[in-house]
């Protein structure tokens, strides 16, 4: 059965001035599918196979091609918006006809010239189209353990969970939204570590590294915050968690770890303002 949207093997039924028709086997001429001439290699004849990739046309005419696009059924990928219309978005899948994604199958804004993580269905005209609904198209059954690091799509972020990534593209995975810190959008790709693995496979992940790199990490932040602001910052214990979050990218648990570190080290004094770097202290009381 000759199947839209996959790769597959066919035979050379007959050649014509327009291009080769192909089949799995010669049934009916009305079953024959047109590859066009200028895509016929030339050592080819009758009666030899070919690997072709079956889509549709502009003119809905079901066709091969020997060029390889982007994406085939069963597979996620990141595709470019080329076009956004009164209908849908239009994406760049590497075909002569750009492949369409249905407003309903649109999560977020979508930005022309953006790319985003998506998946090929079939819809009820028969037809190719692309989906951002990608949940049920991951796989919960992954390879990894708690304290591996993977890289993976972020494909839609809510306010109640968090952002939901398709790890290595392939995975269900979430980032919860206590371990969310700075700004994300759809179709950014992150490196991220695994903190939890769910009774039914899927991943719980964190975007912080491990506790000790991640007080380094953060008190260089603080650090480079106080340098570029005059050596002061009005941020303290008292700050809530979404200024600290604001002004740094951090949780107030993680400042405050980075902070005491910081304090330990005699490199920050606190002030009634906030905290600032020893040397500005210094320099002021010269």
């Amino acid at each position: 059965m000759i199947e839209l949207g996959k790769i597959q093997n066919l035979k050379i039924i007959r050649k014509t001035p327009i291009g080769a028709y192909l089949n799995e086997v010669d049934l009916t001429v009305s079953s024959d599918i047109l590859l066009p001439l200028s895509q016929v290699p030339q050592e080819l004849s009758v009666g030899d196979d070919i690997a072709v990739f079956v889509y549709k046309d502009s003119k809905d005419r079901i066709i091969a091609t020997v060029r390889k696009p982007k994406i085939i059924l069963g597979e996620l990928t990141a595709l470019q918006v080329v076009e956004i219309t009164s209908i849908g978005a239009f994406l760049d899948w590497g075909l002569e006809k750009d492949l369409f994604l249905p407003f309903r199958e649109q999560l977020g804004k979508i930005i022309k010239g953006n790319s985003y993580l998506i998946g090929l269905y079939i819809d009820n005209s028969n037809r190719l189209c692309a989906t951002m609904n990608i949940f049920n198209l991951l796989d919960s059954q992954s390879p990894y353990q708690i304290q591996d690091r993977v890289c993976g799509t972020i494909y839609s972020i809510t306010k109640e969970m968090g952002a939901f990534v398709a790890v290595e593209n392939k995975y269900q995975g979430l980032i919860p939204n206590r371990e969310l810190f700075g700004n994300h959008v759809q179709g950014e790709v992150v490196e991220a570590r695994i903190i939890n693995i769910r009774p039914d496979g899927k991943l719980e992940l964190s975007l912080r590294k491990e506790l000790y790199n991640e007080i380094e990490s953060d008190a260089q932040k603080i650090i480079k915050k106080l340098e570029l602001s005059g050596g002061s910052i009005p941020l303290n214990d008292n700050s809530s968690p979404d200024i600290i979050n604001s002004e740094l990218g951090m949780s107030k648990g993680a400042f405050k770890r980075a902070a005491g570190r910081l304090l330990k080290e005699g490199a920050i004094q606190i002030t009634e303002t906030g905290i600032e770097l020893v040397w500005k202290k210094e320099e002021n009381n010269r």
